[in-house]
């Protein structure tokens, strides 16, 4: 029977130690809190209508499946030490600066695993379309992002080291 590889979770070093600070708190702080909940419900006598009870039941089953999780990824991750990337092409842990050519409009990215991916803070996952378009892609290249939306064409400005 051939072995099944599990794909690597690629991380940035900031967002490995958020991972793992977020684990930490789980099982120190938030396993402690439940637990004195489900002791206080149960000292209230009747479980079967206890409606703090079944709260806490629900927020403990949603910290194991979030330790669970967090313990997957961290498992087989792959750090990406980013004061080592290269820059002369574009790759994850790079933070870049690209134009939108048809808006004439400049954009930074910071270039990140899937798992880190936040477009709101600028984070975009090399398995995005974008993300995937960018990666490998040199200052003054200008490569088509095919999206949903349609595509797109973005030249490179800059590329440097994400500071960490």
């Amino acid at each position: 029977m051939e072995e099944v590889k599990e794909k690597k979770t690629v991380l940035t070093y900031e967002g490995l130690k958020s991972y793992e600070d977020e684990l930490h708190n789980l099982k120190v702080n938030r396993r402690q809190e439940v637990a004195q909940k489900l002791k206080e419900a149960r000292a209230q006598g009747d479980l079967s209508e206890n409606a703090e009870y079944d709260a806490a039941k629900d927020e403990q089953r949603d910290i194991e499946a979030r330790i669970e999780d967090l313990e997957k990824i961290l498992k087989n991750v792959e750090v990406v030490v980013e004061d080592e990337v290269e820059v002369d092409k574009i790759n994850v842990g790079c933070k870049v600066k690209v134009r939108d050519v048809a808006e004439k409009e400049d954009i930074q990215y910071k270039i990140v695993g899937s798992t880190e991916a936040d477009s709101l803070k600028g984070k975009i996952s090399n398995e995005s379309p974008v993300g995937r378009a960018l990666i490998g892609a040199k200052v003054g290249q200008t490569v088509a992002v095919v999206t949903p939306a349609g595509t797109f064409k973005y030249k490179v400005l800059e590329i440097e080291r994400s500071a960490v």
